[in-house]
């Protein structure tokens, strides 16, 4: 590890870790700690990959602390998996996230392998992904925007007809990639072409169990913990960061945070995989509904900084693709295609920033790095001329935004 003191804070996906994590905690207030910095990483099966990201994100840390900050940090290390590129998660990588479900995986990996023709094994594909899911067959849907008390609402998709999802996802992933729009009709070039959505739908059925436990997680794990921490070390001063699906961790963890605590001084998103709106008081296109974490930030004594970046892929294509057929049944019967148009509805905060939020300013990287960020309240940081890619968050640039945020730094 590049800093110390470092701490790691360890929990299952029900969000339970091991005894001793806050006491361990609050002896480093006791030695002198004024500061804490808490990363939680994104989709990284390795618990040994995430203690390297740490390492090296921390790493410029001790150069930028202004005299008298006394600096301890912490990684949040929890089961998650890859979010890559890659049109299916690797068989290994989610076997060693999700071992309860391996003999689903098995037999999901079989059928996509072998491409069956017969309904029948599209049947037996969704029922598996639904199994995975932990999703029963006739759950209600959830629709619209990432509403308050929605963390549960069930994706469309998987109690959709399995070979309808699958032709959904086929032509999706076509249009997501940039390629041309099949002209056949709903399954007419044969089940070659409904197996590849196939594999597009296993990758959604992940994402959502992920996003799911990475609420989960921060919500009744980090947030109880923090909560712990603070009635211990009151004058602990605590800054959140988190990439990926390990910002939405993070951000969830405010809502577990009883109303009268606020230990945490700063939070930093980067490359966020979670809704734009979800600070929002309310949704552009609901006006009655709002985010799921309205009002969070006002638990956050200091700014909550979005950093995104264009350059994302993964949040620009995947993350609308997979929001909208979560979260929006006629996803599953509208115009095929149009499921990753430039729909506001379905963007990342990782992508384009706070949305839905009056007065939430926007900066760019360059101004941030001159001039700091604001001191409170939601605050948009384009981060483009740096982050080229959603992994690519190992910046210099970036750990001085935390300082920033956190007012920690050398005038």
């Amino acid at each position: 590890m590049s800093v110390d003191p470092y701490r790691e804070i360890g929990f299952d996906k029900d969000g339970d870790g091991p005894a001793g994590q806050a006491a361990d905690l609050v002896g480093l207030a006791r030695r002198g700690v004024t500061d804490l910095v808490v990363f939680a990483h994104g989709w990284n099966n390795s618990p040994s990959g995430a203690t390297r990201l740490y390492s090296d994100f921390f790493a410029p840390f001790p150069e930028l602390l202004a005299p008298g900050v006394e600096a301890g940090y912490a990684g949040v290390v929890w089961p998650s998996m890859m979010f890559t590129d890659e049109p299916v998660p690797d068989f290994r990588a989610l076997v060693t996230t999700l071992p309860e479900k391996e003999r689903a995986i098995e037999r999901l990996t079989e059928l996509l392998e072998l491409a069956p023709p017969e309904e029948a094994a599209f049947a037996e594909f969704g029922a598996l992904l639904r199994e995975l899911a932990d999703v029963g067959g006739t759950a209600s849907l959830g629709v619209g925007g990432e509403a308050v008390g929605s963390g549960e609402d069930i994706p469309a998709f998987l109690t959709a007809d399995p070979m309808e999802t699958c032709a959904l996802f086929a032509d999706a992933a076509e249009v997501a990639m940039g390629a041309a729009a099949s002209s056949e009709a709903l399954f007419g070039d044969g089940p070659g072409r409904l197996w590849k959505g196939g594999r597009e739908a296993l990758r959604q059925t992940t994402y959502y169990v992920m996003k799911r436990r990475a609420g989960h997680v921060g919500e009744r794990g980090l947030g109880p913990l923090l909560a712990e921490v603070a009635r211990a070390a009151p004058g602990l001063r605590v800054h959140l960061v988190g990439h990926s699906m390990g910002a939405r961790l993070v951000a969830y963890a405010l809502r577990g945070l009883p109303g009268a605590l606020r230990p945490v001084r700063s939070m930093t998103l980067l490359q966020g995989a979670f809704s734009h709106y979800a600070f929002a008081a309310r949704l552009p296109h609901e006006p009655d509904r709002s985010g799921a974490l309205r009002d969070m930030q006002l638990r956050v004594r200091g700014p909550v900084v979005a950093c995104h970046s264009r350059h994302d892929t993964a949040l620009g294509v995947l993350y609308p693709l997979a929001s909208r057929a979560a979260r929006d049944s006629a996803s599953l019967t509208g115009p095929l295609g149009r499921i990753v148009a430039r729909d506001p509805r379905w963007g990342a905060i990782g992508w384009d920033g706070v949305q839905g939020v009056p007065g939430a300013p926007r900066r760019t990287l360059a101004t941030v790095l001159r001039d700091g960020v604001p001191a409170s309240g939601c605050v948009s940081v384009d981060t483009a001329e740096a982050v080229r890619s959603h992994s690519d968050v190992r910046r210099p640039e970036l750990a001085r935004v935390v300082v920033s945020a956190a007012r920690i730094g050398r005038l």
